[in-house]
């Protein structure tokens, strides 16, 4: 037991390095009535800016901006924000504005705010739908499109969310069906089949980084409720239908995809965007879930780092 503690320690430690350094400022924008919270390495502008998109939606974008900071020694400007709804940036009551067409305008907007130019655009999960409609919208000022653990088709991804429920056997999947019906979720027998399919597929690590554990914590429900629903294997709100298979034939921008091997938006879900984008390419991660950038650090960034430097 001791050597297994002190190899995870180990472990911990080497990921904590990997990812120490964390050099942004913190920046206040007004937007509408409402204040959003941005961060900004503010260095390499222009051309060398990655603009990232973290998923949720709901989420604060630390789990996904802090592995990412490493970038900023390879000569790229580091640039992304809190989402309205979310993390620091303004919490409104408004369940109206959880619509996917507001958030591209807001994220053109802080584009435009920050005069940053054509950006590489790097999508996760939910940011990867709203950085496929806003490249269908405004792809003019992207450089390079990056999508990340994420799909173009959201009937299909529920068929494949379906598909690793089913995995949990007939039994399970009765009782799963059988507390959605009667909408006691939180029953523990419930939550229990839920956290399995969430280790098997969101992270796969035995101890989570704490950037993720951060933005779990402050994570705003309502907006996860509104648009996807009450937790990552059941699909009820506002985007449950969202489909742009067809309209991403017409994003003409270099695409990396990402995925992971036993991810929940699984490779299936990849090679349909694939199938669809003009310049695109897939690279699947074969011991990671939704989380390759923890869970294969080294090759994560050396494949990312690749596609930057084509």
């Amino acid at each position: 037991m001791c050597l297994v503690l002190f190899v995870l320690n180990l472990y911990l430690k080497m990921i904590n390095n990997f990812f120490m350094d964390l050099d942004y400022s913190e920046i206040h924008l007004k937007y509408n009535d409402y204040n959003l919270v941005c961060y900004d390495s503010g260095i390499n502008k222009n051309e060398n800016t990655i603009f990232l998109l973290n998923g949720g939606p709901g989420l604060p974008c630390n789990y996904l901006r802090d592995p990412h900071l490493k970038l900023i020694k390879n000569g790229f400007r580091i640039f992304t924000y809190d989402q309205l709804g979310c993390g620091k940036s303004s919490k409104p009551k408004d369940l109206n504005l959880w619509d996917i067409t507001r958030f591209v305008e807001e994220v053109e907007f802080v584009r435009k705010e920050f005069d940053l130019g054509k950006v590489i655009l790097l999508g996760h999960s939910w940011g990867g739908w709203l950085s496929i409609e806003y490249a269908i919208k405004y792809q003019n000022n992207i450089n390079k499109l990056i999508l990340e653990n994420t799909c173009g088709d959201m009937p299909h991804m529920i068929g494949e969310l379906n598909r690793l429920r089913n995995a949990l056997g007939n039994e399970t999947v009765k009782m799963m069906i059988k507390h959605e019906a009667e909408g006691t979720l939180d029953h523990e027998e419930y939550q229990a089949a839920i956290t399995i399919l969430n280790n098997r597929h969101v992270c796969r690590l035995d101890v989570w980084p704490q950037s993720i554990y951060d933005s779990l914590d402050d994570w705003n429900m309502d907006v996860y409720g509104t648009m996807q629903g009450p937790n990552e294997f059941l699909y009820t709100g506002n985007l449950k239908d969202w489909n742009r298979i067809e309209e991403m034939k017409t994003i003409n921008i270099p695409t990396l995809i990402t995925v992971g091997m036993h991810d929940e938006l699984t490779p299936s879900c990849a090679m349909r965007m694939d199938n669809s984008l003009p310049y695109s390419k897939v690279k699947v991660f074969k011991n990671s879930s939704h989380m390759p950038f923890y869970e294969e650090p080294e090759n994560y960034f050396k494949v990312l780092e690749g596609f930057l430097s084509q």
